[in-house]
This record gives structure tokens, C-alpha cells and sequence, in this order.
């Protein structure tokens, strides 16, 4: 019987992004594991195993055997530690990092000692050990590649080329090439780095500890030991150390570190608090509502770190490129070493010189690089400004994206809609006597319509229920509740049944005049959402709710427009009067009104034929069908929410639409970044491998364009950390 296991592990020496493809297949060839997925840009390694098989430490020893090094830990406490605070520090906490340092102490040493008058052997042996310490660990990657992948990376090929430059006597070459090898890579470590502390500085934003509150008594304690149901005190200025239900005092919090926004928010009793807010002036008494794996700010990391695992479609070009490329470059080195002098009688040295440059322009660490360096500074950035984009993927398809469809309620709107108008239509149908006594008003009817409604939870219901609540109007007992998708609701009260709901679907069951019609006509033209009460034979009256309009809409429609989205459309599930009022407000092009839940869906079908590429953007839960079915589904104001959380491809934390154009800019910026990186890496590439088979290079100047092509192209991707 086989139990699967599952281990998440943080990589340390992890310095480019072929070592880790090693690493990867190194671990994936083990007896016991059953997969094994290296997230470069995290520097994790997430290993499925048969834990009867193997263990956990048989795992980090076979790790710490391919070259690298990890341990074990919390995934509560995940990377708490592992922070790199300024970068003389992490050049000298390295092992690695020191011996490159020798590499270049030997390499100047061995170019000043001609001039202090050493020559001959001396200065031979600095060069080696310039060699020895610079190559020591890349000569060891490429050894455990080449013996537990049956393949060639990078650092082979690097060993390889300095091997020969020694064999043919090329030792100052041969040192300047390992030299400048090791340099780029602690550089590229170094940068990859920075750009993996945005996501760790999103961990540190929790406390470590929390003030545990037990009746009079109060301790500090970790916040892994808290326990939903907890209750715990968060003082003026504190950050709030987990999710919790405020239960006692009022303050302001700025949620920024969740939402993305920068205004703080109301909390008083009854409000949700999230891990990583910061207190304001008031003192607050909160309950625990989710362990600390489970809190939102936790669910944010592990899935910003989960989505830059995901390969976006342009990586997966990229590896399958190199995959093909570098044997074929191997290839075509051995064919210059060996065919000119052996078929045309050519110099054997200068050729072999030639293959030996050809080696190390093959190299396709700028290649590989170029892709995820983007796509993780992109990501990172969103999180920043409180949206999770789930992986590279969306982000491609957001650039793409043309055509933008929105649901109606939540999203444009606030969703909090209001009783705007209450009317009885009938005041001398018995059956509203024999339900509410002789007093024919219109609380009556709002009371047998809160009745009906009590069970509900759409905006609608809740607005009716709360206009009851404020008039203190006291409910019938109903039983029988059925929700009618997409039209209303029914109910059993006092012997009858009552219907609440649209006029189609009064049309369809009760017959009434037409007055009724155009009165609802009316208020709908005035952007209100009109629900008519009755029975099976009767209209009995009429209420109107209006939701207001987000006072960014218009701005966020409009900012899209500018950007070159061709046409925005409102997807809802109201009249088409409602929403046609709604759409004229915000600058929304076309409108489909009407929509059950599958029709929505058929509408994003529709535009996707039409259009290509749709990006959805609703509430996360009645809209989940098309936020699936469209090209990218992006869920409004999802901080606390776990099925928005887990519905949408881009999560927007905030009920800020104004974070859709950001997200799209930022989109195509990435994408334009990952072209360029690409293109630049290839260019420089083609034109050095030119300059290797005519002789033109020397391997000091391919390994300084290999790495410096490297640097660049990281720096590039690495902008986008800080794109506005």
C-alpha cells in the first residue's frame, strides 16, 4: 500500500535556473518519489514521496548529495528566517560566494606577478588556483548532472571549457572565463534574490507572537498555538497577528498589506480583522476565526509562491528550446574541434580554441533566466498592491485580453442595495386582510415580503430585510422556502403561497394589468430593480431597490478603453432597464440583461467566438461559471472570501475596479518584458556564436557576454517589481 506524502523544502545555492532543472530530475529519479517540481523563483522544492519507502531526511540527503543545501521546517515559520538583510552579508554567508572571491584574489594576483618579476611556474599555479576555486562547485554541479541526469548543463559545459583551455595552455583565459562565470552567478544569485524578498517580506508582515487574553490574565505566546475560538488583544499601532472577528472596541485598520488599499477601514464589533493589518489608535479585543496556516495573509503566499511555480506559455517554449538547443550546440563544437583538421588539415589548436568559445556561448542561462525573473517581479508586484494573479499564464492572458465582460451587482455596484420604494398595488384583496388584518399599508406589504425573503441571501433579500428591520416591522412564519434561480422566491404563510420576485416572472405565473407594467417600467428606467409580491392569482404590490454605483467605475471603464480594450460588456442578471441605467452611467458599451447563471455563461462563450479572448470580472461565487469559462476570471473584493480566493485566475482583494487596468498594464509590460529578454538573449547568443566560428571571440569575452547577457536580461525583469 502506498501513502503518499507531501514535503515542501526551501533550496539554498540555488544560483541559476538550469541547476535547478538538476535538482529537479535529480530528486524525481529517486525509487520513492513520485514527482518532484522546483519552484525556481521561490527556491522551493515541493516532493510527492511513499513515506513507507522513504523520509523526509532521506530527501534532504540526497538534496544536500546533488550540491545544495535545506532542512526541515514549519510550514507556518516557511522562509522566516531566510531573509537576506544587505548584500555584503549574503556575499560572505556563502561558501560559494567566498571561493569566487578567491578565484578573483588568484586571478590579479596572477596578472601582477610578470610586473613584480614572477614568472614561469608561479604564475601558473595562481591561474589554476583561480581555476580550482572559481570551478570547485561548478565543476561539481556539472559532475551531478551529467551522473544523475545523463545530461549536459551549463556548468558541464563551463568544466569542460576550462579543462581544455589548461590542456592547450591557455591558462589566463581559462581563469578569466571561470572567474567571470562565478562572478555572474553569485551576481544572478543575488538579484534572484531581491527579487524573492518581496514575497518573504509578505510573511514577515504577520507577528510571530500574539497577546493571548484569558479573562483578566493576558500572555504572549506563538501564534501557531492560537486556536479558532481565541480570543487575543491588538493594541494601538500593532499589527493584527491573525484573522479574527472583532468582539470589543473600535479603531481604524490599514489593511493595505492585504487589500492593496491605502485608506484605513472601520473596525468595531462584528467587523473581520485579517493577519498583517496595522492597528490605529484603538485598543481591540478580536476572536480567532482561522488557524494561522489558514489566515488570509498565509493563503496569499502560498499561492503567489504556488503561481510562480506555474510556467507561463512563454518558459514552456523557452525549456523546450533549450532542451533541443544546448545538444545541438555540444554538437556542433565537437564537429569544429574535429572535422577542419582532420578533413581540410586545419590548425588543430585554433580550432579547438574555437569549439572550446563555442561551449561557452551555448550556454543558455540568459535563455532560461529570461522568462521567470519576469514573471516572478510581476507577481510579486501584484501581491503588493493586494492582487494575486494565480501564474505567468494569466498574466500573458491578460495582455491579450480585448474584450472585458462585468457582472452588475458587486462589482460595478456596491452591492448593497436599498429599499427605495414600497407600494401597494391593491389595497382590497382579502388575502392581504386575511395575512396582515385590516390595515392596508405599505409595511404590510414590506412585512410579507421580508417574510418571504428570510432566508435569502441575495442582495435584494438582504436590502428588504434590513428596510423591515429599520421600521421594526415583526416577520410571519413561512414555511416551505424555495428560492426560484433567477427569478425570486416562494413561500408558505398562513395557508397560502406567496411569490416575490421579477416581473418575467409574474408575467409567466399571475396575470395583472398593464398599469402594473408600465408602473415597473417606470422605476427600472430610473435604474431601480423592481420585485413584485403577490399570489397565484393577484399582484399585490410592488418594491423597488436601487444599488449604488462604485465611484470608481466610470474611471476604471474608461481607463480600459484608453488601453485599447475594444469592448466592455455588463453581464446581469437584472432588467434590462436596470442595467441598461447602470451601463450608461459607467460608459459600459453593450449590455445582455436577463441572465440566469448559465446564460452568462453562453454569453462568454459567445464573446470568446467572437472575440477571442474575454477576461470575466465578477463577485468569485454566483459568478463562478463564467469567471471558469472566460479567458482569465477576475474575482472582486476577496479578502476573507475562500471561494473567491479559489474561483478566479486573478484575485483582486479590494472592491478597487481601478486594479483591472492596473493589472492589464501590467500584464502586457511583463509580456513586452519577457519578448525582449528573449530576443535579447537569442540576438546576443547568435552573434557571438557567429564571432566563435570566425575566430573573432576569445573565452574571457564569451563567458563576459554569457553572464553579462544573464545579468541584464534579470535586471530587466526585475523592473517590473517596481512598475506603478
Amino acid at each position: 500500500m502506498t501513502t503518499k506524502e507531501h514535503l515542501i523544502l526551501p533550496i539554498t545555492g540555488l544560483d541559476c535556473a538550469d541547476c535547478a532543472r538538476t535538482l529537479e530530475g535529480g530528486i524525481a529519479q529517486l525509487d520513492a518519489v513520485q514527482s518532484a517540481t522546483l519552484n525556481f523563483a521561490a527556491s522551493t522544492l515541493s516532493v510527492e514521496y511513499d513515506a513507507q519507502r522513504t523520509s523526509p531526511a532521506s530527501i534532504v540527503a540526497r538534496i544536500r548529495e546533488l550540491g545544495y543545501n535545506t532542512h526541515l521546517q514549519s510550514p507556518t515559520v516557511q522562509q522566516r528566517s531566510d531573509v537576506t538583510h544587505n548584500w555584503r552579508m549574503y556575499l560572505f554567508e556563502r561558501r560559494r560566494t567566498v571561493l569566487t572571491i578567491a578565484s578573483g584574489a588568484f586571478l590579479t594576483t596572477a596578472f601582477l606577478m610578470p610586473t613584480l618579476g614572477i614568472g614561469g611556474a608561479a604564475v601558473t599555479a595562481a591561474y589554476a588556483l583561480a581555476i580550482l576555486s572559481g570551478g570547485f562547485y561548478i565543476a561539481r554541479s556539472g559532475w551531478t548532472a551529467l551522473r544523475t541526469t545523463r545530461s549536459l548543463d551549463m556548468n558541464a559545459l563551463m568544466s569542460i571549457a576550462a579543462i581544455g583551455a589548461m590542456a592547450i595552455g591557455e591558462w589566463a583565459e581559462g581563469a578569466t572565463a571561470m572567474f567571470l562565470f562565478a562572478l555572474g552567478n553569485t551576481l544572478e544569485a543575488l538579484t534572484m534574490d531581491r527579487a524573492r524578498q518581496a514575497i518573504r517580506k509578505l510573511v514577515e508582515l504577520a507577528p510571530k507572537e500574539a497577546t493571548r487574553v484569558h479573562g483578566e490574565h493576558a500572555d504572549r505566546i506563538p501564534v501557531e498555538q492560537l486556536q479558532v475560538g481565541d480570543l487575543i488583544e491588538v493594541k494601538p499601532g500593532e499589527r493584527v497577528p491573525m484573522d479574527g472577528m472583532v468582539e470589543q472596541g473600535s479603531s481604524t485598520l490599514n489593511q493595505a498589506p492585504i487589500t492593496g488599499e491605502s485608506i484605513p477601514v472601520d473596525a468595531h464589533p462584528g467587523s473581520a480583522v485579517y493577519a498583517g493589518s496595522i492597528n490605529g489608535q484603538g485598543a481591540l479585543l478580536v476572536r480567532v476565526t482561522k488557524l494561522a496556516r489558514d489566515n488570509t495573509l498565509s493563503r496569499i503566499v502560498q499561492m503567489v509562491q504556488e503561481a510562480q511555480a506555474r510556467r507561463a506559455p512563454a518558459q514552456r517554449f523557452v525549456d523546450t528550446f533549450a532542451r533541443y538547443y544546448t545538444p545541438a550546440v555540444i554538437a556542433l563544437a565537437a564537429a569544429i574541434a574535429v572535422v577542419p583538421p582532420l578533413a581540410f588539415r586545419a590548425p588543430f589548436y585554433t580550432w579547438f580554441y574555437r569549439a572550446l568559445v563555442l561551449l561557452v556561448i551555448s550556454c543558455p542561462c540568459a535563455l532560461v533566466i529570461s522568462t521567470p525573473v519576469a514573471v516572478v517581479s510581476a507577481i510579486s508586484n501584484a501581491a503588493r498592491h493586494g492582487i494575486l494573479v494565480k501564474g505567468g499564464m494569466y498574466l500573458e492572458a491578460i495582455a491579450r485580453v480585448r474584450v472585458v465582460a462585468f457582472d452588475k451587482t458587486g462589482t460595478l455596484t456596491k452591492g448593497q442595495a436599498a429599499v427605495t420604494d414600497v407600494e401597494l398595488l391593491n389595497p382590497h384583496l382579502s388575502l392581504v386582510e386575511a395575512v396582515h388584518g385590516a390595515d392596508h399599508t405599505p409595511d404590510r406589504l414590506l412585512a410579507l415580503a421580508a417574510s418571504i425573503e428570510a432566508h435569502s441571501q441575495h442582495p435584494i433579500a438582504r436590502a428588504i430585510l434590513e428596510e423591515a428591520q429599520r421600521r421594526k416591522l415583526a416577520l410571519l412564519p413561512a414555511t416551505d422556502y424555495q428560492e426560484l434561480t433567477g427569478h425570486g422566491a416562494q413561500a408558505h404563510i398562513n395557508g397560502h403561497t406567496y411569490y416575490m420576485g421579477n416581473h418575467p416572472l409574474f408575467c409567466e405565473q399571475v396575470p395583472h394589468a398593464e398599469d402594473i407594467c408600465q408602473r415597473v417600467s417606470e422605476l427600472e428606467a430610473e435604474g431601480k430593480t423592481t420585485v413584485l409580491v403577490g399570489n397565484i392569482r393577484d399582484v399585490l404590490g410592488l418594491i423597488a431597490v436601487a444599488d449604488h454605483v462604485r465611484e470608481t467605475s466610470a474611471d476604471a471603464v474608461h481607463s480600459l478603453a484608453q488601453l485599447g480594450i475594444q469592448r466592455t460588456v455588463l453581464l446581469s442578471g437584472d432588467n434590462e432597464r436596470t442595467a441598461q441605467a447602470i451601463a450608461r452611467m459607467v460608459g459600459i458599451d453593450d449590455v445582455q440583461a436577463n441572465l440566469l447563471p448559465q446564460d452568462k455563461v453562453q454569453a462568454v462563450e459567445s464573446l470568446l467566438s467572437n472575440n477571442g479572448t474575454v477576461a470575466m470580472v465578477g463577485d468569485g461565487v454566483n459568478d463562478a461559471p463564467a469567471l471558469a469559462r472566460a479567458t482569465v476570471g477576475i474575482a472582486m473584493g476577496a479578502a476573507g472570501s475562500d471561494a473567491a480566493l479559489e474561483t478566479a485566475d486573478i484575485v483582486l482583494m479590494s472592491d478597487e475596479l481601478r486594479r483591472i487596468p492596473y493589472v492589464v498594464r501590467l500584464g502586457r509590460r511583463t509580456l513586452d518584458t519577457i519578448k525582449a529578454n528573449i530576443a535579447l538573449s537569442l540576438a546576443i547568443k547568435g552573434l557571438f556564436l557567429l564571432l566563435a566560428v570566425t575566430g573573432l571571440a576569445t573565452l574571457w569575452m564569451a563567458v563576459f557576454a554569457d553572464m553579462g547577457t544573464s545579468l541584464l536580461v534579470t535586471f530587466n525583469g526585475m523592473r517590473l517589481l517596481r512598475e506603478k
